[in-house]
């Protein structure tokens, strides 16, 4: 029997084709019930104020960095969503003059539009935030050089094989309103997975790539980025794949509360917790990765409660 329709957007597979039961008990979950959902393996933490938790993301940067030298060169892989740590970050460095000239950052991901990768000076180019917020802003005798940053291109070769001989400490991200990491979205609903979607084993074998958006991806980015404006956001991205996930020692997710909402941010942590993989809800493959921690601002947790506006 095929798995039911997705209420959202037919064509595709997405978190609403999930069994109802799973659906029931996630929206009872209170913010307590969620702390408790830790096990060895998967980590929840909360902080009670986004000045704790900004700082938190930005140390993760700091921390990660001062692991790393000459001979046994250490980075992170970071987001555009959020970005509050960004700034931060730089200041810290700058302030306690520490210096990571052997470091490594990589962008999670990029647009592709007209068969390459946004420009750096398209105005939603994730390389031109992560610049202008961060790197641009650390002293010259501090940062890493130049080519110690890498940023997914159209052609992904070189960006892959950035990822031999250096250590990723940790991957940091946001979660969407799709459930995705990066922009390892759900898939499409067609050939062989018209009927049920990839197996786990199967998706986990993605590398970076040149992914289609779900139409809840594309809706959630003009919301955040473009005012709204969903004409300014393009349909297709380059994205770290699983495949460079599982490189990284940590997977550290960042739940403030304004990327996804109360329902999605109980969902994978649930299906983490409790070990359900399913591909219609990206995040929940994390549950096979061997250290993963999900930071939430408690305010932004919010309840599933039915209110009317």
């Amino acid at each position: 029997m095929p798995r039911k329709l997705s209420s959202i957007a037919p064509g595709w597979w997405d978190y609403t084709t999930l069994d109802s039961s799973i659906i029931e008990e996630v929206a009872k979950l209170t913010p307590e019930k969620m702390l408790q959902l830790s096990r060895p393996g998967f980590k929840v933490v909360m902080y009670d104020t986004l000045e704790d938790f900004y700082l938190a993301e930005a140390l993760e940067y700091v921390t990660a960095w001062q692991q790393s030298t000459p001979d046994n060169p250490v980075g992170i892989c970071g987001p555009i969503g959020p970005t509050e740590q960004l700034p931060l970050v730089a200041r810290i460095i700058n302030d306690l003059n520490i210096p990571i000239q052997s470091a490594h950052f990589w962008g999670m991901d990029e647009w592709f539009i007209d068969g390459k990768e946004a420009s750096p000076d398209h105005p939603l180019s994730f390389e031109k935030a992560d610049r202008k917020l961060c790197f641009n802003r650390i002293k010259k005798e501090l940062v890493m050089p130049d080519k110690n940053l890498h940023f997914p291109k159209a052609d992904t070769a070189a960006y892959r094989r950035s990822w031999d001989g250096v250590r990723c400490a940790v991957m940091q991200g946001g979660q969407g309103d799709i459930k995705h990491w990066a922009f390892n979205d759900p898939p499409k609903r067609e050939g062989k997975y018209v009927d049920d979607p990839p197996p786990p084993e199967e998706y986990r074998k993605l590398t970076t790539r040149v992914v289609d958006l779900h139409p809840i991806t594309i809706a959630q980015n003009a919301r955040t980025s473009g005012g709204g404006n969903i004409t300014l956001v393009p349909t297709k991205a380059i994205t770290v794949g699983p495949v460079e996930t599982w490189m990284a020692d940590k997977v550290s997710i960042w739940h403030a509360g304004m990327h996804d909402n109360p329902f999605g941010q109980r969902l994978t942590t649930y299906m983490i917790s409790k070990n359900i993989t399913d591909t219609s809800v990206p995040m929940s493959l994390l549950a096979d990765h061997p250290n993963v921690q999900f930071n939430f601002y408690r305010p932004g947790i919010g309840d599933c409660s039915v209110v009317m506006h």
